[in-house]
């Protein structure tokens, strides 16, 4: 092992580090990591013999500064180093003729090469190969040794930056579609000419639904979504094999030995020998029972196949995309039946006398979860307009279902209450750990109080937690009503103000040609911005749209919103007539 390395941080599956561990245990060729400051961090066994030195005594020592001597045993400026200066440059480097100093203060003469280490795009240092270069015959056998372990180990720091890359790519989506198309793009061409995605549905079909080439020959996700040709029970070819649960396979002379079991079998074949295939790795998405597709790696230089260990590599890489695209699938699946039930429930709205209303649900962005927000408007018994928005507490299906469990009973026990806002709410914060899933819930409920004709019309509203209502008056004025605020629904704090029972209701007077906005919170908080900022942000945007159309107003708040929201958003707009 590499003596002081640790594998603290580091972010490589138990697989890569053991072959890291056991590549350097096998190196007869001194090997040294030091970090971008030339600080020693690791060295190998052979390096401490060859040094005289203990990893113990280099490990966190400036390598430049312990080692490189010029040739007469003397200090040497350090602009004159070549591995500072590749470190300074992040390249590749290598030079024979350099002096080292001993642990026992005996110069020796050596041959290096360096190589950059990165993990997921960040340059973490170099690993430095050296050797004894005095000696004629021994130093031709070191140097072939040297060139084979030094391509060996960028080859491996390649592999493992790949997988890191692939890791943290795929980590950032969702969706699969976008994640395939971003998997193509990082393993073409640093691991292969061509890629082909093949996916399974749920009845067994099997979908080409990514294909990408050399630069300039790339292929969309759209343009090579197809329906592959039904595949042969005993099909032999390696695709169809792979599908059915099979291990990954490396094939080469593919010209002459794709098998024609089945049609799909012809239809892959065709697709290798167009693209002018020499060597083809094809292994699982996803591993046991969860085997989603198969990823096929194509490369056409003859000169260069693929590997057992390219095999390796390819297939953990199938293994991870085969977890995003289930995780996409499922949630995929999760975020249509909560989609669907918002929008089931928020139905038309009404339009009493010359009220106007509007509505907006904006689902979270894809790669984000379908949360509780809804809004909803409907006449009492009474004639009154009962405005409600509301935000259940989470972001799954689960709080989809209990925001419909509360939507339902609301309007229930609103409908014949004569009484003020805040006794409903009472009475639903009561009922809600009986009936209903939901633990915790935000929402306003107000009436909108007033002939829907000629008015005059007053607002009565209460809070449970819920961010204020904006209202907008002629005259270019825009304020948050802030009054009637209570605890969230499912606090149960005991009797009292916002506990459960006498909750508090407020009072206000809408002059006509007002506008009134109810909203979630998802429109005013941004991750890494604070809420004061959200709410001045769209006071001043629904200032400046106060004089367009309520329909206008609505899709503009939205597309104003500024990048990064990860919550759905609920909002409801209600404009009276002017005098």
């Amino acid at each position: 092992m590499v003596k002081g390395a640790g594998d603290e941080g580091r972010s490589w599956p138990a697989a890569e580090r053991d072959f890291w561990r056991q590549v350097v245990e096998q190196l007869s060729t001194a090997l040294m990591v030091v970090d971008p400051a030339a600080r020693i961090l690791a060295v190998n066994p052979a390096a401490e013999r060859l040094l005289g030195r203990t990893a113990d005594a280099m490990r966190g020592m400036d390598a430049h500064e312990l080692l490189h001597r010029d040739a007469g045993g003397g200090a040497l400026v350090r602009e004159r180093c070549p591995l500072l200066r590749a470190l300074s440059e992040r390249a590749a480097a290598g030079g024979d003729g350099d002096s080292y100093l001993r642990g026992d203060g005996r110069l020796i003469t050596i041959a290096w090469s360096a190589s950059p280490l990165t993990d997921s795009g960040s340059f973490k240092g170099m690993a430095v190969l050296f050797s004894d270069a005095a000696g004629g015959h021994g130093t031709r056998r070191e140097r072939a040794e040297r060139a084979a372990y030094t391509s060996a180990l960028e080859d491996l720091t390649e592999r493992l930056t790949l997988v890191a890359d692939i890791t943290d790519v795929l980590g950032q989506t969702l969706d699969a579609d976008e994640a395939l198309a971003r998997l193509g793009r990082l393993l073409v061409p640093r691991l292969a000419d061509w890629t082909a995605v093949d996916l399974l549905t749920g009845s067994g079909q099997v979908h080409r639904v990514a294909v990408t080439g050399p630069a300039g020959r790339d292929t969309t996700l759209e343009s090579v979504r197809e329906r592959l040709p039904e595949a042969g029970e005993a099909d032999p070819s390696p695709l169809v094999q792979v599908l059915n649960g099979g291990d990954p396979v490396l094939w080469d002379g593919v010209g002459a030995a794709v098998p024609p079991g089945s049609p799909l079998a012809a239809h892959h074949g065709d697709f290798l020998r167009t693209v002018g295939a020499t060597s083809v790795v094809t292994v699982p998405l996803g591993s046991g029972p969860r085997i989603t597709g198969a990823l096929t790696l194509v490369r056409t230089d003859p000169a260069h196949p693929f590997d057992a260990a390219d095999l390796e590599v390819v297939g953990d890489i199938g293994h991870r995309v085969g977890l995003v695209v289930d995780n996409a699938r499922r949630y995929g699946r999760q975020r249509a039946v909560a989609e669907a039930m918002q929008r089931n429930l928020l139905g038309p709205l009404p339009q009493p006398g010359r009220l106007r209303l509007a509505a907006r649900y904006q689902p979270a962005p894809v790669g984000s979860q379908v949360g509780g927000d809804w809004y909803d408007a409907f006449e009492l018994k009474d004639g009154t307009l009962a405005l409600v928005i509301g935000d259940v507490v989470g972001h799954d299906l689960t709080a989809a279902a209990g925001m419909s469990q509360l939507h339902g009973i609301l309007r229930s026990m609103a409908w014949d209450h004569v009484g003020l806002p805040g006794g409903v709410v009472d009475r639903l914060d009561d009922a809600m750990p009986a009936i209903t899933t939901v633990p915790m819930a935000t929402l306003v409920l107000a009436r909108v109080e007033g002939h829907p004709h000629d008015g005059p019309w007053t607002l009565r509203w209460t809070s449970a937690g819920h961010p204020p209502p904006l209202l907008l008056t002629p005259g270019g004025h825009a304020r948050y009503l802030e009054a009637g605020q209570g605890l969230l629904l499912g606090a149960h704090l005991g009797d009292g103000e916002g506990g459960g029972h006498g909750r508090p209701n407020a009072t206000e007077p809408l002059p006509p040609g007002s506008t009134l906005l109810l909203y979630t919170d998802g429109l005013i908080e941004i991750p890494g911005s604070d809420l004061d900022t959200g709410l001045t942000r769209l006071r001043r945007h629904a200032l400046g749209l106060a004089h367009a159309s309520l329909d206008t107003l609505c899709d503009q708040l939205l597309a104003r919103m500024p990048p990064g929201s990860t919550d759905d958003v609920a909002l409801l707009a209600l404009r009276l007539p002017s005098e």
